[in-house]
């Protein structure tokens, strides 16, 4: 097998050094390296990955992508495949560190009914050690901040704990088969189907596609943005431009004026945004101690369920 050369080092050296890349910064790093654009050229796009792969094997290393469950965003990066006792030695986070990332894990995915307990060292960590590092895992995306200002899991989660997902009965999506973190439930409670909300969009973006759950046959209720491949469709006249024209104009004028009346009655801009990310960072210190302090930690495989 033939070495890789500067391209490949060029790419892995750009998702060590900068963590997981979005789709679009991944490409333009290929582009660049390649002189190709991986829209155009998705086979020796393919096989740049796939040697790349075959490689990094022999170090239970891959080079993946996944997507980010709260954005819908696509991301690649590196991550190991093996979890061992030497591997361990190459993070840089503490024992009471790795045990507080585990505990959020456990309340954000929604297993708060764990029946194992956190490692002990998790009880001598201070609050500020765990502000810390929460902040910590945050910037090294980890964690993140969701659009809601709750705190939620990050890129590199999606990466490294794919199958971590699956070995601890976290419900799969029927469209995508990935995990289902951030997803909707039918409507009917006695099914137990889940679907991403980026899957739905593509799903039922076909105005005649039928809606009815694959399970129990029940009605999936229509998503933001669903109907936005429909434009198509039906080609709109002159007159219907026009006063569609028309209509953008005066939205856009209207919620200019809310935008601006909003910002003076509400005072500084910053002011409301760091209070919301305040109160996330309280919350999620805060469970993390409930769950220490009630022994939460792996979720039980029998009674798991994701919270809708």
């Amino acid at each position: 097998m033939a070495p890789l050369s500067w391209r490949h080092h060029t790419l892995l050296q750009a998702l060590l050094h900068r963590g997981p890349l979005s789709e679009r910064d991944f490409h333009a790093v290929f582009a660049g390296v390649s002189g190709k654009d991986p829209a155009t050229h998705q086979q020796l796009f393919n096989d740049t990955l796939l040697k790349i792969n075959k490689d990094l094997a022999y170090l239970q290393f891959e080079l993946r992508a996944c997507i980010n469950q709260y954005d819908g965003m696509v991301y690649y990066g590196v991550v190991n495949n093996i979890v061992d006792e030497e591997s361990k030695l190459g993070t840089k986070y503490s024992v009471p560190q790795i045990a507080f990332y585990k505990g959020l894990i456990v309340i954000v995915d929604g297993s708060e009914d764990s029946q194992s307990r956190v490692p002990s060292s998790i009880k001598n960590f201070s609050l500020s050690q765990k502000e810390n590092t929460l902040d910590e895992l945050i910037r090294d995306r980890w964690l993140s901040y969701t659009s809601t200002g709750k705190i939620g899991l990050g890129t590199r989660s999606f990466l490294d704990l794919r199958s971590w997902f699956r070995g601890n009965d976290i419900p799969s999506c029927v469209v995508c088969n990935e995990a289902c973190i951030k997803a909707s439930s039918c409507l009917n409670e006695g099914c137990n189907v889940r679907i991403h909300e980026y899957c739905l969009k593509k799903k039922f973006s076909q105005r005649k596609a039928s809606r009815a759950c694959s399970s129990c046959g029940t009605e999936w209720p229509c998503q933001d943005g669903e109907a936005d491949g429909d434009d198509d469709v039906n080609e709109p006249g002159e007159d219907q431009v026009s006063s569609a024209n028309r209509s953008s104009r005066k939205k856009r004028k209207r919620v200019k004026a809310e935008l601006v009346e909003e910002n003076n009655n509400a005072g500084p801009s910053m002011e409301v945004p760091r209070r919301i990310l305040r109160s996330a960072k309280a919350e999620a210190v805060e469970a993390a101690q409930e769950a220490s302090s009630a022994g939460a930690s792996q979720p039980d495989r029998g009674s798991k369920r994701r919270k809708k």
